[in-house]
């Protein structure tokens, strides 16, 4: 006697995946009409039939959303970026009030990693925290879209992924806290940080930095140093520009943790901030109001960071229309540039 189709013989001869094939099969939009058609051809062509009781049992609702993070070298063992840490509870609190589990793992960077979680029904969507390089990071995102995965990322909006993005306006940052500096009659500039496409939110800083400098006719007093996120690489990058004699008046870092390695090598060198120097980064992390001296930086609201992937996740989740959003950042001035 035949065996009957399987919706993995549909996915083998399609050349799709299994919850392709169930999606197609039940018309979702997620799939584009080529996908459909092509499925629905073939499960024709092999007599398929639903199985209902599965198919039910397949699309009931987990309530659970999955936080994916991506392990970031730090001074401790948590590997997580202090950033993100802020951001932990106000996603946890909103998950609560939808009435939603929260699953938090480390991001698994295998080719399947999505099986683990909606396609296993662990959870209903996923939020990406941080993402490493980005030339890399982008196939993972390309493929959670390929297999009609419900997520959201925490980052730059990308134009060949939209409207799966919630982030901050990290031109805008860079410019208001640059256009602080010059307001404190600062002519000399050094940034520190990446601005190439590994690190879109590095570069969009940068971008705002640069061209506030353009404006003002400074651009051609200003250095760039790349950098990671971590408080050694700010600490090198210090130590090259100390060993180079070019110290700038104002030296403008990409994150607070790369500020605080910073703050470190200067201290070390017995270069006074900010009398010799002024010194911002970008985050608002909470240890960044008890540096020494106090941290000025750029804020990223991380309570409305939060709410709003949750939101944008419930959406997809219910196959509505999701944009991609920029919060505003803000300036919060402490001692470390000279002015409170």
């Amino acid at each position: 006697m035949k065996e009957k189709a399987t919706s993995f013989d549909i996915a083998h001869l399609a050349g799709v995946s299994q919850s392709t094939v169930s999606r197609a099969l039940n018309n979702s939009s997620l799939v584009n009409q080529e996908t459909r058609e092509r499925v629905q051809r073939i499960a024709r062509e092999l007599n398929y039939k639903v199985d209902k009781n599965a198919s039910n049992l397949r699309l009931q609702k987990s309530s659970t959303i999955a936080l994916l993070l991506f392990e970031d070298p730090t001074s401790d063992d948590s590997m997580i970026n202090p950033f993100f840490l802020a951001m932990l509870g106000s996603i946890t609190r909103a998950c609560a009030q939808a009435n939603y589990d929260l699953l938090v793992s480390f991001q698994n960077l295998e080719d399947d990693w999505h099986a683990e979680y909606e396609d296993s029904n662990k959870a209903d969507g996923i939020i990406l925290l941080g993402y490493g390089d980005y030339t890399d990071y982008q196939n993972k995102v390309a493929q959670l879209e390929s297999q009609g995965t419900h997520f959201v990322r925490w980052g730059a909006p990308d134009e060949k992924h939209p409207g799966i993005s919630i982030g901050c306006d990290n031109f805008q940052g860079g410019e208001s806290i640059t256009q602080h500096l010059i307001s404190q009659g600062k002519t000399t500039f050094a940034f520190i940080g990446d601005n190439g496409d590994h690190a879109p939110e590095f570069k969009a800083r940068f971008t705002g930095y640069y061209r506030t400098l353009l404006a003002h006719g400074l651009d051609k007093n200003s250095s760039q140093f790349d950098a990671i996120s971590t408080e050694d690489a700010g600490s090198e990058a210090i130590r090259g520009l100390i060993e180079a004699g070019e110290l700038p008046q104002a030296i403008v870092c990409a994150s607070d943790l790369i500020a605080m390695g910073a703050l470190r090598a200067l201290r070390q060198a017995k270069i006074k901030v900010p009398d010799d120097v002024a010194v911002v980064g970008y985050d608002n992390i909470a240890v960044s109001a008890y540096t020494t001296p106090a941290l000025t930086t750029v804020q990223q609201n991380t309570k409305l960071a939060g709410e709003l992937l949750v939101s944008a996740l419930l959406k997809a989740i219910n196959n509505e229309e999701v944009d991609d959003y920029l919060m505003p950042a803000e300036v919060i001035v402490r001692q470390s540039c000279g002015s409170q």
